[in-house]
């Protein structure tokens, strides 16, 4: 049991100085990098066919399957679905920016505040996308056509805001709550138009 016992702090002392007078420091971990690649009918594809993202205007994409009717027909569609992806992308943007703004500049209680996004959703929804364009398109293999399509934000934007100055001023109290120096910088704040 001794001669055991002696083994075990033998080999334990060994272990011990072979770590310790090694020279050579742990590496620390290597940060996490992202290696996101957007593949489409399992291919690589442009990144913006899976994020659409362009500083400074909203980004939709449209697609159109290939088309016997050509490429012109295909192109409409692909423009027309885009300009659909981006209505639905601003209804959402608007309403989730609306009820951070309204909260923000506290203005009326919770039915005026959904009153108010409610009625700017709805004057939004009927903005027909003005200065929306087709930016990039992407043929995929299977002859899908992939088009990138963007509104300046500040156009939207300048939309909201008559919306929201519209909406407000339908209702005397909520107007004159509305006017303060605060409600007008958090609108500015949350719609920038440049």
């Amino acid at each position: 049991m001794i001669k055991t016992a002696t083994k075990i702090a033998l080999l334990g002392l060994t272990v011990a100085i072979i770590t310790g007078c090694s020279d050579k420091k742990p590496e620390p971990d290597a940060p996490y990098q992202a290696t996101f690649e957007c593949k489409q009918e399992n291919v690589l594809a442009p990144r913006w066919t899976c994020i659409p993202d362009v500083e400074g205007f909203y980004a939709g994409v449209g697609i159109s399957e290939k088309s016997a009717a050509g490429m012109a027909h295909m192109k409409r569609v692909a423009l027309m679905n885009g300009r659909s992806d981006l209505a639905q992308q601003i209804q959402t943007k608007v309403k989730d920016k609306m009820e951070g703004f309204t909260k923000a500049t506290g203005i009326g209680a919770g039915e005026s505040v959904d009153m108010v996004t409610t009625a700017v959703t709805k004057q939004i929804a009927q903005v027909d996308l003005k200065g929306s364009k087709a930016v990039d398109m992407w043929n995929a293999p299977s002859g899908a056509l992939f088009m990138l399509v963007t509104v300046p934000a500040s156009n939207v934007n300048s939309e909201v805001k008559k919306a929201v100055k519209s909406s407000f001023n339908s209702d005397d109290t909520r107007w004159q709550q509305f006017q303060s120096e605060q409600a007008l910088k958090n609108l500015d704040e949350e719609f920038p138009t440049n």
